[in-house]
This record gives C-alpha cells, structure tokens and sequence, in this order.
C-alpha cells in the first residue's frame, strides 16, 4: 500500500509542476499589457515602464516563473494589481463560499444520480426506466446557466421562496449557517442538474453490468430482496466507475462556479476569476487557475485510493 501511494504522490507531484509551467507558458502568451491596462489608454510610454518595472513585469519569464513557483511553496502569492491586496486574502476569502457552493452541489448530484439511477436499473426496460433515462436526457441538455435563469424566475420572481442573488455570509450561530445554505441553495441546483443526468445514467450502466453477476443470482436465490441486493452487493461493486466520474464531475463543478456566481452574483472564486481576466490581473488569474488545477489533480488522487479501498485487487496487481 504505501508503494501504491508514493507512486500516485509522485505521479501528483509531476503533474502540478507540468500544471504550472503550461498555465504561466499560456497567460505568457496572451495579448495585452497589465501596466497599460492599470494606466489606461492614455498614459505616457514612461509611466507604463515605470509600473512595468515596479510590478515585476520588466524581468524575463522564467524569473517570474520561478519567483512565481517560490512564492506558492511559502505561501506568498503576490499582491492583485487591480485590487492592491494580497492574492491569498483574496482567494482564501473567496474560497468560503465557492467550496460549500462545490460540495453542496456535488451532494445534490451524488443523492439524485444514486435515486435515479438505482431506480432505473431495478426497472430495467420498463416504463419507469424508460422514463428516467428520458429526464436524464433532457437534464444533459440544459445549460447551467439557462436553469440557472429558470430557478431565478420561478423560485424568486415568482413564488418568491428564495434571494435572486448575492450572499450575505455564513453569519453567527445555526440561524446563519442555515442562511448561507439558502443562499447557495438555488446555484447548487443548477449546477447539479446536468451532473446528475449524467451521473445516474452512469450509475445505471454500472448497476446493469454488476446485476448480471453470479453472485448476484445465489444471492437473490437464497431469497435475499431486490432492494437489498441492490443496495448492499451490486451498489459496491458497480461504485468504480461511479467513483471515476464524481471525481471528474467535482472538478467540473469548481470550474462551473464561474458562469453561475456571476448569474446569482455570489462573490466566489468564479466571479473573482472573471473580474480578473477583465482587467487583465494576470497575478490573481494565474493563481486561481493553478488552485482550479490543484483541486483536479489532489481529486483525481483521492479517487484512486478509493480505488484501492473499494477493490483490493486493484492494489495488488499495480503494486
């Protein structure tokens, strides 16, 4: 096991590094001048050089690079030309509300996918089946932001049940706490709709496959009900694939973050992201993109552990 892991950790490490230098080649390239961008349009040649030289931005790349890559294993990531403030402070504080946001999203699509795919797989071929494989259909079609305009409409501008936007913080004590949950319920919503679809279609196909198991049948021989052979033998061994796409799926939801703060104005790390690309704040951008990066590649690391908790095999034959 700890062969298993320090090969993932390695692979982890790799990774990140080849994350970083793809993301600052990127940025690199792009067009425009932040100095330019911080003076406007009409300042003097001298004074862009001038905030050139005091931003750091005079110096050759790969000294911004490693100065970049120094900075992050400290903890120092610079200060936001646009905002004047340290770049940890500002991801740090935007994090509060982007990560429930996450994880309250991949909640929602985990339980729904779980119900519906479940349900669909002990219908197989029948109405109820053939109905939910439809409604997945159709989730998987409707854009985030789209349903995310549709839940606006209809849960605050008209039934009235919910804010359009924005979020006054987590608050003190349970009361606020539950506060917060509201504010995020609608965006999580939006966000796990097309997640669902496609994970309970995903959960089906898993479950089929492992229901036409040997074990399966001894199992329901013995007199073993439907439902606890779903739920106690074939959810397990049908969990791998599942496991795989959650974890792509998280990642998503974190990029997803990005169109959908902005439609309910949540100060996030998605609306910090495009604020930032608006005013070419290459130091926030940069950073924020590398974080997104991280949470891809420490997610993809935890899901093969899972791996070898949930399958023992797949431990000893990649050992």
């Amino acid at each position: 096991m700890s062969l298993f892991l320090l090969k993932r950790l390695v692979t982890l490490v790799g990774t990140l590094i080849g994350a970083s230098v793809i993301i600052f080649l990127v940025l690199e390239i792009l067009p425009g001048n932040a100095a330019q961008m911080l003076m406007g349009p009409d300042a003097s040649p001298d004074a862009v050089a001038a905030l050139a030289t005091k931003l750091g931005l005079d110096q050759p790349a790969w000294t911004r690079y490693w100065h970049w890559v120094g900075g992050m294993l400290t903890g120092n990531l610079g200060d936001s030309y646009t905002y004047g403030s340290p770049v940890a402070e500002l991801i740090l504080e935007r994090l509060q509300l982007t990560i429930p946001l996450a994880f309250m999203a991949m909640l929602l699509t985990t339980v729904l996918a779980l119900l519906v795919g479940m349900t669909a797989a002990a219908r197989h071929n029948q109405l109820g089946d053939v109905g939910l494989m439809g409604l997945t259909q159709v989730g998987i079609a409707i854009p985030n932001f789209w349903f995310a305009i549709l839940l606006i409409l209809l849960f605050s501008v008209k039934l009235q049940w919910f804010s359009a936007g924005g979020f006054d913080g987590w608050g003190e004590g349970m009361g606020g706490i539950l506060d917060g949950v509201k504010s995020l319920l609608l965006p999580a919503l939006s966000l796990a709709v097309v997640q669902a679809a496609i994970l309970a279609r995903i959960t089906r196909s898993a479950v089929l496959e492992v229901m036409r198991e040997d074990f399966v049948r001894t199992a329901r021989a013995k007199g073993v009900s439907q439902r606890a052979v779903l739920w106690l033998h074939v959810l397990r061994n049908a969990l791998i694939p599942v496991i795989t796409v959650m974890g792509m799926q998280f990642s998503e939801l974190l990029a997803g973050t990005i169109v959908v703060e902005n439609v309910f104005y949540l100060p996030g790390l998605g609306r910090l992201i495009f604020q930032a690309i608006s005013n070419r704040d290459l130091v926030v951008v940069r950073n924020c993109v590398m974080l997104l990066a991280a949470f891809v590649v420490i997610v993809n690391f935890v899901v093969d552990v899972l791996y070898a908790v949930i399958d023992p095999r797949i431990k000893a034959s990649d050992i």
